[in-house]
């Protein structure tokens, strides 16, 4: 008989502190290195393909790990595995700035993987389901809420850091700001257990969960369709302003429409926890899956009409907003609670592939078809392709009532 799981007591406190470190940690990790790339190319002396290949090896090692990690916190918590992973990525921060030959530089960015892996949503999704047993998903939306900002603060901060003080004191500060606010708010916020003693009434509960869940094929849908969405985001991030510009917008004109989709995945987050948190993650996420090829269909056939470009960057925008909270809200709806760390960094590791990989294959694709239209359609038929799966899978396999 399965005796009655104890109260977990939510506290709002640690949903700000992850807030916190998520905006640190993605801002000087993840978006810092986008104003890195020259720098770095100099100090290696590489060329920019180069060094944008030692930030895919992070991804890829990251999404390698994100399973991993995730189960070490379903077993032990995520205090201390956040906390290491700040401490570590302040270190290796700190390190990259050293770097001046391209094993030195892939070394790090390889060391780095698992501090992505250990510090970044997935993870402090992890934390959350474990501390909150029945707002999980509120949590979650405000977690992104803070992540959202993330870009809005760190570009024009490493930007002037480097103006000021130069790419190496840069990345000092950096660094600096996960050891000394990343690390401690881990490390005196984060709940001090895993909180396993939650018993979840679900079939998919015990050691055996996980591979039990691996043999279903609805998983791989699933899998599939968050892995195409993320290969179209990722691609367009790097491409977008010259996409745009090739759709007749001058370079200032297309930075301002890009500026627009941070604010635009902020506001579609907003909708989501005012309008939509009362309807299962399944449904959000369908009509979030379908905004995002219906945005890029509408950018394909728009051609230097600034007020449609805008509503090219709200439904973009909006889609990518949501759909990251879809993803970390809908293994519990379809899965259960149980062993949610590692299920959520099983579906995260194809994904987190897909971002690695998105840049390199839309460049192969304007070499190969020059026509910048070509890879607006291809990336598209990506995105309807993934709405398809997710629409399609969610539908097969919903937990029950």
């Amino acid at each position: 008989m399965v005796a009655e799981a104890p109260v977990v007591r939510a506290s709002w406190f640690v949903v700000i502190a992850l807030g916190i470190t998520q905006i640190i940690a993605w801002g000087s990790i993840y978006y810092a290195f986008a104003l890195l790339i020259d720098p770095l190319a100099i100090a290696v002396s590489a060329g920019k393909a180069t060094i944008v290949g030692a930030f895919s090896v992070a991804l890829l090692i990251a999404g390698l790990l994100s399973s991993p990690i995730g189960a070490l916190i379903d077993r032990y918590g995520g205090r201390w595995v956040m906390t290491i992973g700040s401490v570590a990525g302040a270190l290796l921060l700190f390190a990259l700035s050293y770097v001046n030959t391209v094993t030195q530089l892939y070394l790090v960015w390889a060391c780095l993987g698992p501090v992505m892996a250990a510090t970044l949503y997935d993870p402090a999704f992890a934390v959350l389901t474990q501390t909150f047993k029945d707002q999980q998903r509120k949590a979650i939306t405000v977690l992104t809420l803070f992540g959202g900002f993330a870009s809005t603060v760190f570009w024009p901060l490493t930007q002037a850091l480097i103006q000021t003080r130069g790419w190496q004191d840069a990345l000092a500060a950096l660094a600096l700001l996960n050891l000394l606010v990343c690390a401690p708010l881990h490390v005196l916020v984060l709940p001090r257990d895993s909180g396993s003693s939650l018993v979840i009434d679900h079939p998919l509960v015990g050691r055996a969960a996980l591979k039990t869940l691996l043999c279903d094929p609805t998983f791989y849908g699933l899998c599939a369709a968050f892995t195409g969405n993320a290969l179209v985001f990722s691609a367009m991030s790097v491409h977008l302003i010259s996409l745009l510009n090739s759709k007749g917008l001058s370079l200032a004109d297309a930075a301002w429409v890009g500026a627009l989709i941070g604010p635009m995945q902020v506001l579609g987050r907003i909708l989501e926890y005012v309008f939509l948190s009362k309807i299962p993650p399944s449904r959000v996420g369908t009509i979030a899956m379908w905004l995002l090829p219906t945005s890029l269909v509408l950018l394909a056939v728009l051609h230097g009409q600034s007020f449609w470009f805008v509503l090219f960057a709200l439904l973009y925008g909006a889609s990518n907003g949501v759909v990251t909270i879809v993803r970390g809200a809908i293994p519990i709806e379809l899965y259960g609670q149980s062993n949610y760390g590692a299920v959520n960094g099983a579906m995260a590791t194809p994904v987190l592939i897909a971002k690695a990989a998105g840049p390199i294959l839309a460049s192969l694709i304007l070499v190969a078809f020059t026509n910048s239209i070509n890879l607006i359609l291809f990336l598209a038929a990506v995105g309807g392709v993934s709405a398809l799966f997710f629409t399609i899978t969610t539908r097969m396999r919903r937990l029950p009532s």
